[in-house]
């Protein structure tokens, strides 16, 4: 199908793309890598009266160092981030995660802060996000503001951003010598995740000092797995204790049953992708 007709707008400034916002009202959209919302215009599912693209706004893009802190551009794309040798060392479960992301073309074109913003649960980089206590920074008309990203989800596809605001950077503390994996259980290669498990870990001298695991698709908003976090922590990097951990995994979750699954599966998948994720990040 052919999406309907709207305004397109392509500001070369975060104020002249808040300004674009403003001017359209809520029936605007944003266009980042546009991988989620070209097939929803497509559909028509979606139809906006203006579409603001903000391909040509240069500092949203990049990865900086910023202390205690790593700072990535709303707009850097999938395979920046891979690449990026910051992200490598202090980030590495976005490394992990963002791997995992579909296919080579849309890993060259997909956003970090699109992904974010369109708030999928079985997206693949909202649970990182959450596991990596990122902060998301938004700009519009009552100017700049930070959200916790524990605080950012509200529901299915849908977030804290107001219509008049845009997610300029997400603020990722430094996770410097931190193991991680991402495991990720779907029935099609490269498509969406049934259930996934983003950890990662502190290890020192065969203990495990700090854990942090999050879930993908456990419900309307990624989850911290604190049970699981909890048995870790202080505990010596053990197959056996792992699995016992993991066992925590579902607590607190409220997983779908749709056609992929039923709850009580994904609920199993929880347990079995969180042992994975935990012990091929520590090694055992």
């Amino acid at each position: 199908m052919i999406p309907s007709s709207f305004d397109y707008v392509s500001p070369t400034s975060v104020e002249q793309a808040v300004a674009a916002l403003a001017e359209a009202g809520e029936d605007a959209k944003i266009l980042a890598g546009g991988q989620s919302l070209l097939p929803v215009l497509r559909l028509r599912l979606s139809s906006p009266s203006t579409l603001v693209d903000l391909g040509r706004i240069g500092e949203l893009r990049g990865v900086r160092d910023d202390g205690d802190s790593l700072v990535i551009g709303a707009m850097t794309t999938y395979y920046d981030l891979i690449r990026d040798p910051l992200v490598h060392e202090h980030a590495l479960l976005l490394v992990e995660a963002t791997r995992t992301v579909a296919d080579p073309q849309i890993r060259h074109r997909g956003t970090l802060g699109g992904a974010l913003a369109h708030a999928d649960p079985a997206g693949d980089l909202c649970a990182p996000a959450l596991a990596l206590d990122a902060t998301l920074t938004a700009v519009g008309t009552a100017g700049r503001r930070s959200i916790p990203v524990a605080d950012f989800f509200e529901g299915y596809y849908t977030t804290t951003l107001r219509p008049d605001e845009i997610l300029v950077d997400v603020r990722v503390p430094k996770h410097t010598g931190w193991e991680a994996r991402y495991e990720k259980f779907n029935t099609v290669a490269e498509a969406w995740s049934i259930v996934a498990v983003a950890a990662t870990i502190q290890v020192d001298g065969g203990t495990i000092r700090q854990a942090r695991v999050a879930l993908t698709n456990m419900g309307a908003v990624p989850v911290r797995a604190r049970g699981v976090e909890d048995a870790l922590v202080g505990n010596a990097a053990d197959p056996e204790l792992i699995r016992a951990a993991a066992e925590h995994a579902a607590e607190g979750t409220d997983p779908i049953t749709d056609g992929n699954a039923d709850a009580e599966y994904r609920s199993h998948l929880a347990r079995v992708l969180t042992r994975r994720a935990v012990a091929t990040a520590v090694g055992v």
